[in-house]
């Protein structure tokens, strides 16, 4: 393990994370608040610290080994969760503990949208910027973002790039370099980000929101700079527009690369993911469009079919944005809506959950199983996009499931013994493991009451998520240590 690399690339990202609390200080001058003081406390202490990591390490040599960025991807998402918090922490308003600012900071930077503060109509401007800031750094990987620049350094990227990035783009490069990758994948995030702006803008959002809720939408973080959420605006027409661009980041980046490139829009209608994506989304639309009709529940006069396609794309794609109080749709509904961010969106988007291309491999390799009971000679590959899915690939999404489950099952017993009941505890776990963000029971408005523990759990359970699970598990494990 080079430990001494893995702590010059610890400062130099501590470094550039640094400079995240400038806009913060530009928008409280801006909005003539005197709040820029935690964000002064938060360069500073976040500079130093990583300069003085750098500082002691500046004359190691080496490149990183895979287990090297496996350590540098999961210490520096810890690392970012308690430095992002400083800003929280040493703001007067809101007036947070420290747990409470730990919990803010991670589930921004996981994109989780897991909340404990209210009262967000009356914040500073600064803190409500920072904390979608947060979730739009956090949407593709901060880390990702410094592999584009680290490489001007002379230090290689490839193994963090293997160890952040979510999904089905860590196998394959879209371009010959590194660098060119990240660059590339930002690029289109940083275009989709804009784009989501202006169309918030045009819709009747203030300039403020419109930047504000793109951060949270392209991300899918869900965090709001309203109590109320979207409910706040009250617009058929913002709504369906963050339907759009929630269904828009909850496909693989890689794929939104290749259409941008070759402009072939064919590339998503050939696509057995983004295929099987639209399936999953309509399947729970029509389910609980019929279930409400069944059940003659009026959502407070609004449109049902409009609400309902927002809250399924929402939760499918863990965004977590709510336009009205989900948790007291009747019957099964709530819950259904909570098991469909399981799926998750595509491999290699922003949005948390299992992923849509592994649940299609169970599927594929459950029917492959089926058949081979009934014809116990017949050779079935299984295959996506026409491709044959390799033995080895088909292991690891069975051992991701696998390590997934019993994760979920260790957390939510954990919750239990930190105080919840079982559908708080069951929720809180589906909520931050998916990086979803809204739950049910005690968390269906906010994590606020919830005991310090339960807090705790959340935060590991939402970098759990975040890092894909193995990522952080696996240093856990002894042999990982092993020379």
């Amino acid at each position: 393990m080079h430990f001494s690399v893995i702590r010059r690339i610890s400062g130099l990202l501590l470094g550039l994370f640094s400079i995240t609390m400038l806009p913060p200080i530009l928008v409280s001058y801006i909005y003539n608040e005197q709040n820029h003081q935690p964000f002064i406390i938060g360069f500073f202490v976040i500079f130093l610290t990583g300069f003085s990591l750098w500082l002691t390490a500046r004359h190691s040599e080496g490149e990183l080994r895979t287990r090297d960025g496996f350590v540098v991807a999961s210490v520096f998402w810890l690392s970012l969760g308690l430095s992002g918090a400083i800003p929280f922490y040493f703001s007067s308003v809101p007036s947070l503990s420290l747990t409470d600012a730990i919990f803010e900071s991670i589930s921004g930077l996981t994109t989780t949208g897991a909340t404990v503060i209210t009262g967000l109509d009356d914040l500073p401007k600064s803190i409500l910027f920072y904390r979608q800031q947060l979730q739009w750094l956090g949407g593709m990987g901060i880390i990702v973002l410094a592999v584009a620049i680290l490489p001007m350094l002379g230090i290689g990227g490839m193994q963090l790039y293997r160890a952040e990035t979510p999904g089905h783009v860590k196998d394959s490069k879209l371009t010959p370099r590194i660098a060119e990758t990240a660059k590339a994948l930002w690029t289109i995030y940083a275009s989709l980000t804009l784009a989501c702006a202006g169309a918030y803008w045009l819709g009747g959002m203030t300039l403020f929101d419109a930047i504000s809720h793109s951060f949270s939408t392209v991300s899918i973080g869900g965090f709001s700079t309203h109590d109320a959420n979207f409910a706040f605006f009250d617009s058929p027409a913002l709504n369906y527009i963050c339907i759009a661009f929630m269904f828009i980041a909850g496909i693989n980046f890689a794929l939104h690369f290749k259409a941008a490139q070759s402009f072939n829009l064919k590339l998503y209608t050939e696509n057995g993911e983004v295929k099987g994506y639209v399936i999953i989304l309509l399947t729970h639309i029509v389910i609980i469009c019929i279930g409400l009709f069944a059940l003659g529940f009026i959502m407070d006069g609004s449109n049902f079919i409009e609400q309902t396609i927002f809250h399924v794309v929402s939760f499918a794609t863990t965004a977590g944005f709510t336009s009205s109080d989900h948790a007291s749709w009747p019957s099964f509904i709530p819950v259904l809506l909570i098991l469909v961010s399981f799926y998750g969106g595509c491999g290699g988007s922003t949005a948390g959950g299992i992923k849509v291309v592994r649940i299609l491999i169970m599927l594929k390799q459950l029917g492959r199983e089926i058949t081979h009971l009934i014809h116990p000679h017949s050779d079935m590959p299984v295959k996506l996009d026409r491709q044959i899915v390799s033995k080895p690939v088909i292991s690891a999404v069975w051992g991701f499931f696998s390590a997934y489950i019993l994760s979920f099952g260790v957390l939510m017993i954990l919750m239990m013994i930190s105080g919840l009941d079982q559908v708080t505890a069951f929720s809180a776990v589906a909520a931050t493991l998916n990086n979803l963000g809204p739950g049910l029971g005690d968390i269906s408005s906010n994590y606020a009451n919830i005991p310090d523990a339960s807090k705790w759990i959340a935060c590991f359970a939402m970098l759990l998520g975040r890092l894909e699970i193995f990522t952080l598990l696996i240093l856990f494990s002894p042999v990982f240590w092993r020379d």
